[in-house]
C-alpha cells in the first residue's frame, strides 16, 4: 500500500531545503505561496511575488502586501514594494537564484505547462512563471505528483502547449523528489512510507533509480542574510578584473556619483576597463560643475580606461579639453557615443534581460551607421542592444545592511537602472540602518540588486 500523500506544508518544507542564505526566489502561486510561513526564520532569504511584493513573509491577515495567489501575508523588515515591470525586469533579467513554480505537467526533459489543463485546453495561463522560469538560475518545479483522478503529472512528453521549454531541474511532489537530467529523471528522495517502484507506478516517465536514494525529510533550513557591509571602498573593489565592464553612476557635478568609490577604484589600479557612464569625466571645467571635483578623468588620467561608452564624452569649455578628449585624441582609448535617453534605455533593458529594442533616436544620423534600422508605422527606427556590465558602483544616501537603497534628490539620476545591470553592485552610502528603518515605500533599489555597501567616511572631500 503507498504511503500518505504529503500536504502542502511538508511539500514547502522540503522545498525550502534547496535554499540557501542571500538566495532571491521567486514564488508562483499555489505551492510556492506555502513557503515563506514554514521556514523558522527567512531574514535570509528574499521571496518575491509578481504582486510587487518583495521580502514577503508568512499568512498576515489585514495586510497591505499579497503573494502571488493573492493571499495577505507580512512583509518582513527591510521589504519593499514595486510595481508589475519592476517585478517583470527583476523575474527575466536573471535577478532570481530559484523559481518555486506549481505546474500541472512536467516532462522528464524539463518541459513545463504552467495552469493549462485539459478542462481549459486553449485558454493558456502562463502568469508570471515564464518570466520566472526563463529569469531563474534553477527552477523547482512543487506539485501534486498525479492528478486528482490519478493520471501521473509526470510525463515522459507533455501533452498540452509548453510554457518553459527545459526549464524544470528539480521536481518536488506529494511523493517524490526528481531531478531532470540529460538521460531523463532520477528520483531521489521518497516520502515516508513509499517505496521507489510505487513512485515508478504513479510516473508516466522512465526513472533512474539514485544509488543514494533515500527518504524526504521536512526539516527546513535556519538561514541568515550575508554580510554586506565592506570596511573600505578599496575592499569591495579588489577584486575587479582586468579589462571589467564597469558603469560608473553620476550625472555632473558632485551631486550623484559615488565619488569615494572612485577613489577606490583608482587605487586599486585594474587596467582596461570599458566604462559606461552618462559624461566620460569633465572635472577640470571649471565652467561645469566645481573645478576639481573627483569624477571619471581620476580613472583616465590614472591610464585605466580602454573605452567609454557615454553621452557626453567632450567638455563643454572648447578652451580646457576633458582629460578623456585628450587621452581619445592621443588613441589611447575608445568611444561609443549614445544619445542619453537611449543609453538609460540601454542599461534598463539590459537590466530587465530585454536584448535589444527600436528607438527613432539617431535614425538618419551618424548614429545609426551600422545598425539595423526599420520603418514602423511609417516612422524610421533603429536597433539598440541592452548593457549589462561585471562591476557597478553607484551612490546612494542610506542604505539598510540588506542592500535596500534611498537616494537624495537629483542624485537619483543613473544610480537605480544602473544598479540592475551589472554582476556586482556596490554602493556608497551617507548611513547604513538596519533592516525595518527604511519604509517600504521609501526603498527605491531593493536589496537584492546590491551586493556591496560602503560608508562614505564622513570627512571625506568630493574635490580633489
Amino acid at each position: 500500500m503507498p504511503g500518505t500523500l504529503l500536504n502542502p506544508a511538508d511539500i514547502a518544507r522540503r522545498a525550502a531545503q534547496e535554499l540557501f542564505s542571500g538566495a532571491v526566489s521567486a514564488l508562483g502561486p499555489g505551492i510556492p505561496c506555502y513557503l515563506p510561513g514554514e521556514l523558522p526564520s527567512n531574514g535570509g532569504v528574499w521571496f518575491l511575488a509578481d504582486s510587487g511584493a518583495l521580502g514577503i513573509g508568512g499568512p498576515e491577515s489585514g495586510s497591505s502586501a499579497v503573494d502571488a495567489g493573492g493571499n495577505t501575508v507580512s512583509l518582513l523588515a527591510g521589504g519593499a514594494y514595486t510595481g508589475v515591470v519592476d517585478i517583470a525586469g527583476i523575474l527575466r533579467g536573471g535577478h532570481t537564484d530559484i523559481a518555486f513554480l506549481q505546474p500541472s505537467q512536467v516532462a522528464a526533459n524539463g518541459d513545463f505547462v504552467h495552469w493549462t489543463t485539459e478542462a481549459t485546453e486553449g485558454l493558456f495561463a502562463p502568469g508570471p512563471a515564464v518570466d520566472m522560469a526563463y529569469g531563474a538560475a534553477t527552477v523547482v518545479a512543487v506539485m501534486p505528483h498525479q492528478y486528482p483522478g490519478g493520471r501521473s503529472n509526470i510525463v515522459e512528453k507533455c501533452s498540452l502547449p509548453v510554457d518553459g521549454p527545459e526549464q524544470v531541474e528539480i521536481i518536488i511532489t506529494d511523493a517524490a523528489v526528481l531531478k531532470v537530467g540529460p538521460a531523463g529523471l532520477e528520483l531521489l528522495e521518497l516520502a515516508p512510507g513509499w517505496t521507489a517502484e510505487e513512485i515508478e507506478a504513479i510516473t508516466d516517465a522512465p526513472l533512474k533509480i539514485s544509488s543514494g536514494l533515500k527518504e524526504m525529510t521536512f526539516q527546513a533550513p535556519t538561514l541568515e542574510p550575508p554580510n554586506k557591509v565592506y570596511s573600505s571602498a578599496m575592499e569591495a573593489l579588489e577584486d575587479v578584473p582586468e579589462g571589467s565592464t564597469i558603469n560608473v553612476d553620476g550625472f555632473a557635478g558632485p551631486g550623484g556619483m559615488a565619488h569615494y568609490l572612485m577613489v577606490g577604484l583608482r587605487d586599486v589600479g585594474v587596467k582596461g576597463l570599458q566604462l559606461i557612464s552618462n559624461t566620460a569625466g569633465v572635472a577640470r571645467v571649471s565652467a561645469f560643475g566645481a573645478p576639481n571635483v573627483i569624477d571619471h578623468s581620476i580613472l583616465v588620467e590614472n591610464n585605466q580606461v580602454a573605452k567609454a561608452t557615454a553621452s557626453y564624452p567632450v567638455s563643454p569649455s572648447a578652451s580646457r579639453p576633458s582629460a578623456f578628449e585628450e587621452a581619445f585624441n592621443r588613441r589611447e582609448t575608445e568611444l561609443e557615443v549614445v544619445p542619453q535617453g537611449t543609453l538609460a534605455e540601454k542599461l534598463r533593458c539590459g537590466g530587465a534581460g530585454v536584448a535589444a529594442f527600436y528607438t527613432p533616436t539617431g535614425a538618419g544620423t551618424l548614429l545609426a551607421d551600422g545598425k539595423e534600422a526599420r520603418n514602423i508605422g511609417g516612422k524610421e527606427y533603429i536597433l539598440e542592444t541592452g548593457l549589462r556590465a561585471d562591476f557597478c558602483i553607484i551612490r546612494g544616501h542610506k542604505a539598510d545592511t540588506l542592500g535596500n537603497v534611498v537616494y537624495k534628490g537629483t542624485s537619483r539620476n543613473f544610480n537605480p537602472v544602473m544598479a540592475t545591470t551589472a554582476r556586482i553592485t556596490v554602493v556608497e552610502v551617507d548611513e547604513i540602518v538596519e533592516p525595518g528603518q527604511l519604509g517600504p515605500e521609501e526603498i527605491i533599489t531593493p536589496g537584492l540588486y546590491i551586493d556591496r555597501i560602503v560608508l562614505r567616511p564622513p570627512d571625506f572631500s568630493a574635490y580633489l
